[in-house]
């Protein structure tokens, strides 16, 4: 005797299909998916790490050294959101089965050619991605991955790079080709722009949330751009040379303690500027050795006055105390867990987490400053 609906809907999580008809088949469909998202309401995809299982943890220097940094684990996509493996679990799976059956197979969404980012203080972590144009936002708080394509009505990113949190909650996307900075709200939504008749190729942004100052690196002219928060050109720091204070093809930015530093990537060093734009010094040279900087990109700074700096010629992740000593290198060319390939954006979050843009391995690499000068 075949058993009711209503008694199937007291037991959502046990059904047997087998010998329906089609049109019943569907029907039970229905009420099994009804009744699983009903027994996984518990149970909600979690952000995850994806940690690649290594056999003992990894740590950077190596033993017999005292360790600064450990692995924590990698971004990737929409597999970071995972749900704890129980019987729940199991439920979503038998979902993720019958939508198949019925709707056919669907591939992750992952990230292709990540650049930059920066992890907000609600937890959420945005990263743009120049191959796919768009921002990804790993949004822990709502359980999903995010991907935010447009820049305005009835136009699309094409190369965003640079992003960094603007005020009153919006965030800010340079995009290089479109040759201006995007405005987006909390959901994504466009709010406008700025820049368009300044700009011509927007790569790296920072901002002075005390004075409400936005610094813009324009690659193509050479310079730096400072905008406040409404959009107004207030001044520009720099232009072409190879002098202190002079840019050639200018990439990255990163504002920390009171300080600006530009990636002043074809020049190979990072400058570091006050707030109103006075030379302090220039870190990095030309060359081959292992803490020069043939072609800079990412960079950043930690709590303890740190600088990260990525070195995407040959790969590596660069950390420098701050007068510009060489204290480790974390990476070189590869695939595995803590190397890198081509690799560009850097950044750290609260938690002393640092976050490296591990372009053409779509990726997202994550380490743990564990402290120590």
């Amino acid at each position: 005797m075949r058993p009711t609906l209503s008694a199937m809907a007291r037991r959502p999580c046990r059904y047997i299909v087998a010998g329906w008809s089609m049109g019943g088949r569907l029907l039970v469909m229905s009420v099994l998916l009804l009744g699983l998202a009903a027994c996984a309401t518990t149970n909600s995809p979690q952000l995850q790490w994806d940690t690649r299982v290594s056999p003992t943890p990894l740590v950077w220097p190596a033993a017999p050294d005292v360790p600064r940094y450990s692995y924590v684990g990698q971004l990737t996509g929409e597999e970071n959101f995972r749900r704890d493996e129980d019987a729940t679990a199991v439920g979503h799976k038998m979902v993720a089965w019958l939508v198949g059956l019925m709707a056919g197979k669907s591939k992750p969404v992952v990230l292709q050619r990540p650049q930059s980012g920066f992890t907000a203080a609600d937890g959420r972590i945005y990263v743009t991605d120049v191959s796919r144009g768009a921002v990804y936002v790993f949004d822990p708080t709502a359980g999903r991955l995010r991907v935010w394509e447009m820049a305005g009505k009835n136009l699309r990113f094409i190369t965003p790079l640079g992003i960094v949190p603007g005020a009153n909650g919006q965030i800010l996307v340079a995009d290089a080709d479109l040759a201006r900075v995007v405005r987006l709200d909390h959901q994504g939504h466009p709010l406008g722009s700025f820049g368009e008749q300044e700009l011509s190729r927007p790569v790296g942004l920072a901002r002075d949330r005390e004075r409400g100052e936005i610094y813009v690196a324009d690659s193509r002219a050479h310079d730096i751009k400072i905008f406040n928060d409404s959009g107004k050109l207030l001044r520009t720091l720099g232009h072409r040379g190879a002098g202190p204070g002079e840019f050639n093809a200018p990439t990255y930015l990163s504002f920390a303690h009171g300080r600006l530093y530009v990636t002043d990537t074809l020049n190979a060093r990072v400058q570091i500027f006050d707030r109103t734009g006075k030379f302090i010094r220039a870190i990095g040279r030309r060359g081959l050795y292992l803490g020069d900087l043939p072609r800079p990109k990412g960079v950043a700074v930690d709590r303890d006055g740190h600088l990260y700096v990525v070195e995407s010629y040959y790969d590596y992740l660069l950390v420098f105390d701050d007068q510009g000593k060489l204290l480790l290198p974390i990476g070189g060319t590869g695939n595995a867990i803590g190397r890198f390939y081509l690799p560009a954006g850097v950044w750290l979050d609260e938690r002393d987490n640092v976050y490296v843009a591990d372009s053409f391995n779509g990726r997202v690499m994550v380490f743990k400053y564990l402290g120590g000068k």
